[in-house]
């Protein structure tokens, strides 16, 4: 089974601690990324729409994010920095890689969402890498 991704919540994923806008919202992430940690070689598409961690996200108003413009920007940076386009087809591992290698490691993660209302975060945990 293929799942669809938006490409900034690879980002997200390599941060996330359990903090989140409600409780179902922070259960439900947590329960996908552990299981596409569980199955890296899954397949993900990389879509620049609402996916699967948005399905529990107050923002998400009838499968348009409230702060689409902002997403949708986080989206098109990451599939850029990671030479990919929207609707690719790529394993959960080699998209982490490259989220990893181009973006976090390349440290122009926060020219990319810096702007998150979870920066904090991030920035907090980007001396783990």
């Amino acid at each position: 089974m293929t799942r669809v991704l938006r490409p900034h919540h690879g980002m997200c994923f390599q941060f996330y601690e359990g903090k989140g806008y409600s409780e179902d919202f922070t259960d439900h992430m947590g329960r996908i990324i552990r299981e596409m940690e569980t199955d890296p070689s899954q397949k993900i598409q990389l879509r620049v729409s609402t996916d699967i961690v948005c399905a529990n996200c107050p923002n998400n108003e009838s499968g348009v994010c409230s702060s689409q413009d902002k997403v949708i920007r986080y989206d098109n940076e990451v599939l850029k920095a990671c030479a990919l386009s929207d609707g690719d087809e790529i394993t959960f591992s080699e998209f982490t890689k490259l989220v990893r290698e181009r973006i976090i490691k390349a440290k122009i993660r926060s020219g990319i969402c810096g702007d998150c209302s979870w920066d904090y975060i991030c920035r907090e945990k980007l001396k783990q890498f």
